[in-house]
């Protein structure tokens, strides 16, 4: 068949794509995802999915052999669980290959023309690689290499101290390789509080991982005997030498190839689809969602996304009486590192210049859980902003909170949902928590908005800190 029409063509068959795909057909509408390779995309293949269970298997302290076995097993269990006769028994046709717009609405992949009433882009992203002076004659690693891997590298070194870098550099030393990582900011996890950024630090360097921030790279190369050679400026000029190169420093879109000026769709200066708050690009009738919008580049910000794309574009639900928005402070991020960090809305950055913020702060140090097991390094921070017309009524409402702890990616998502509906932290003080639990934390920080008598502190002006 030639020529196909449908309600939705969705482009990109990764978190985004299928969701996507899935809220269309409860809509009962026609869905043809175009997917270049299997259904599951970066998060199933070569991100979430494998890292995660990288970092379990170092944790259990098997070998690397046996991790990478539990990382393929991992992998082909949620891949079979997403493939194209999955989506085929639900109703979602996949065309596999690269779509590439030929006009309004309609893209042509392997001979086939596509004319959707609706378009959704979710291409995704890709790794970016800086312009460093050698480096593409290095056989570097990515994370879309890396776990190829056949053997435990003696030395790793990751460019950038991100979540990928930090996560892998936990992982592959608790598997016994050497590991360094360089990162050209202040501080590992660029978008995360200082603070929080001090205790990864911290656990890595307990790991044996050598951290080297305010260091840029600038040249790399092979050395005769295998190893590569990464050359420093900055707070440590010396030159490294590693076995084998992770590069972790971002991501780029993975638009190449669409043809997306063919449709009318804008990108920005970096290549980024852009959209307005409701998802919708420049086209008329054309969406996007997930990592190629250049937003929240996180799994779930992606299903959120198209989510809303999709309830926009064809109506019902929530969106029946007024566009959905998409509101990308409301969403979490965690780094699963140990302890992990999780973050959610406004940080205290940020928060110093919001008229009227005050920040509450609990120590796990102080949290029975935590002491219990003997894993007291983090904290959970809040930050409450008056509500209009309510001022400081109710504690304020939940702006902001960050947590480091053992359990952060679970606990976070509870000051996500404080967050999303503008909770005040007075309803978080009075939700009863489960003893002893780590999110005791939580209620205990919520208290410091109203007394000092549960933690022998009140919460502080933002801009005091």
């Amino acid at each position: 068949m030639s020529d196909q029409q449908a309600d939705l063509v969705v482009i990109g068959g990764g978190a985004a794509g299928i969701a996507a795909a899935y809220a269309a057909r409860w809509r009962a509408q026609r869905v043809v995802m175009v997917q270049d390779g299997p259904v599951g995309g970066d998060c199933t293949f070569t991100g979430c999915v494998p890292s995660k269970a990288l970092l379990a298997a170092a944790s259990d302290g098997v070998d690397f052999a046996a991790a990478r076995a539990r990382v393929r097993a991992g992998v082909e269990k949620i891949a079979a669980e997403e493939a194209a006769p999955v989506l085929a028994s639900k109703g979602i046709e996949v065309v596999e290959g690269r779509a590439r717009f030929v006009g309004e609405r309609t893209v042509e992949v392997g001979g086939r023309t596509l004319t959707g009433s609706h378009v959704l882009i979710a291409a995704g992203s890709g790794p970016a690689v800086p312009p460093i002076d050698g480096l593409g004659d290095t056989g570097f690693l990515t994370n879309e290499t890396l776990f190829e891997l056949d053997s435990l590298p003696a030395h790793l070194g990751i460019i950038g101290g991100g979540p990928i870098g930090c996560e892998m550099a936990q992982a592959f030393a608790e598997l016994g390789a050497d590991v360094t990582v360089i990162e050209a900011a202040a501080q590992l996890l660029p978008r995360d509080e200082a603070a929080a950024a001090a205790a990864v630090r911290n656990s890595l360097e307990r790991r044996g991982v050598r951290v080297l921030t305010d260091s840029t790279v600038t040249r790399a190369s092979r050395a005769p005997d295998g190893q590569i050679l990464v050359d420093l400026s900055g707070a440590n000029a010396e030159p490294v030498s590693v076995a084998e190169l992770l590069v972790a420093t971002g991501r780029a879109p993975a638009t190449e190839g669409l043809a997306l000026e063919a449709a009318g769709v804008a990108t920005d200066a970096r290549g980024w689809i852009e959209v307005d708050d409701h998802l919708a690009t420049s086209a008329q009738g054309v969406w996007a969602a997930g990592d190629a919008v250049g937003s929240l580049q996180l799994t779930h910000a992606a299903a959120t996304m198209a989510h809303i794309a999709v309830a926009n574009a064809f109506g019902g639900g929530p969106a029946r009486f007024r566009k959905l928005t998409w509101r990308p402070e409301a969403v979490p991020w965690v780094t699963f590192t140990s302890p992990e960090v999780g973050h959610v809305g406004v940080g205290l950055r940020d928060a110093r210049s919001v008229r009227g913020a005050r920040v509450a702060r609990v120590e796990m140090a102080e949290v029975d859980r935590a002491i219990a097991v003997g894993r007291t390094e983090g904290f959970v921070q809040l930050i409450a902003g008056p509500r209009r017309g309510l001022g400081r009524a109710g504690g304020g409402k939940l702006i902001g909170a960050t947590v480091v702890a053992d359990r952060a990616g679970e606990m976070i998502s509870e000051l996500a949902l404080a967050v999303r509906t503008k909770m005040f932290v007075g309803r978080l003080a009075q939700t009863s928590h489960p003893y002893p639990s780590w999110s005791m934390a939580i209620s205990a920080a919520a208290t410091q908005f109203f007394t000092d008598a549960f933690t022998g502190r009140s919460a502080v002006p933002a801009a005091d800190l």
